[in-house]
Parts: C-alpha cells; structure tokens; sequence
C-alpha cells in the first residue's frame, strides 16, 4: 500500500506540479483547495503527511494547523508559503507545523522534506479492509463481498467503490470522483461517472435487501446503510 499525501492547497497550477510529482513517485495523493475542506479531510481519514499551503480561502492554514493539533490530529505537515521572513516561519512552526518550505520551490526538495518527516514517526496502520454494513472489500486480494457473496467489479469500479468506502456516510461530488477515480482536472462533461456508479449500483445493490449507493441529485453520492 502506497502511502497518503493530503494536498491543501488553492492555486490550480502549484497543485497539479505537486500531485504529478507525488503520483509519479508512488504516492496516494488526494486534493482540496480549501482550508475548511482540508479541515474536514485532515480530521476524517488517516494520512502519513498533509502538505499545507499557508494563504486558503474559507481559513487559512494555520487555523486548520492549530485545530488539528487541538483535536490531537498528530500527521506531520509541511507548510508551503510565499511567505519567507523569520517570524512568519516561526508562526508555522508555533503553530503545529512540522516544517516550512517557501515558495517558490523544487518539488526535489518538496520530496526530501516529505521523507525526512515520515520517517521520524511511525508509519500510519495500514488498512486492509473497508466496509459498509455487508459489503467488505479487501485491499489486499482486492475481492469484495457482500452478505459472503463474491461480487465481480473490474478494475475502474473497484478503484470507485473503493474511494466511495474512505468517504462512507459523506457526500462524493461528480468533480471530486473525476478528480481522484479518472485524474482528470477539468470536467470533460461526459457521463462516464454516471456509467459507472450504474453499473457499480447494479453490481453491489441488486439482489439485497436495502440500498448502500445512493444519488443526492444535483449533489452527488453517498456509499451509507442509512437511507
């Protein structure tokens, strides 16, 4: 299992430079652009490091540094700032940070600061298994279930279901399953999300008792036993 990156960062050139160099290295790397919403991803799942720019929209990174440290979220974070005076680099730190990298930056650099900090602390617990109700997915032999039986998916549905199960009980938005199923960073404006969350339905709710996949029209979709 590759391990997880948590990109917070706004500006769409600066990240799509940081996940390729992440991805081509073998990294899981998952996106937001805003402070709030990297509160909420930073909070709700493990990661081995969260790379945070200092400036977002909806609060800025150190507030999302101070709240993670105060709710005892330990992932190690680089800060990312244009910001390069002394005192705005002892601010970061102060604030939780666990390295402060300025900007503008080689992502070599980007990379060895990254190594550097995961390997002062414990790799997370890696994940085998994810699960809703009776739907049991094994990372490792990569065979889903449900209620024992086996179910078929092929390689683009199990990468679906499987970002549907880390977000479990929340709503997924079309751009957000474009983004981290299919990598594309526009909307191509096809209905190849549509497809395959039918033919995911088909396969994992059909012939069960209660529906686990569920569209919240002009939302998204949510992989939850409640309704």
């Amino acid at each position: 299992m590759s391990r997880r990156i948590l990109l917070v960062e706004d500006d769409a050139e600066t990240a799509d430079y940081i996940l390729k160099g992440l991805r081509e290295e073998g990294y899981t790397a998952e996106h937001v652009a805003d402070g709030r919403d990297g509160l909420y991803a930073a909070s709700g799942e493990p990661f081995d490091a969260i790379v945070m720019d200092r400036m977002l929209p909806g609060l800025d990174g150190l507030s999302v540094i101070k709240a993670l440290r105060a709710a005892g979220v330990e992932t190690p974070i680089i800060i990312l700032s244009a910001l390069s005076h002394l005192d705005e680099r002892v601010k970061g730190l102060r604030a939780g940070g666990d390295d402060y990298l300025t900007k503008p930056f080689g992502y070599s650099e980007l990379s060895a600061r990254l190594e550097n900090l995961m390997r002062r602390r414990p790799a997370a617990e890696v994940e085998t298994k994810l699960a809703c109700g009776d739907l049991v997915v094994d990372l490792l032999s990569r065979r889903v279930s449900r209620a024992g039986r086996a179910l078929d998916l092929l390689p683009r549905e199990f990468k679906l279901l499987e970002y549907l199960l880390r977000h479990k009980d929340r709503v997924v938005t079309r751009t957000m399953l474009l983004e981290q199923v299919w990598d594309y960073r526009f909307d191509p404006h096809t209905s190849v999300v549509d497809t395959h969350i039918s033919r995911l339905r088909k396969k994992i709710d059909e012939g069960f008792a209660s529906p686990l996949l569920h569209t919240l029209r002009g939302t998204g979709y949510r992989l939850s036993t409640e309704p």
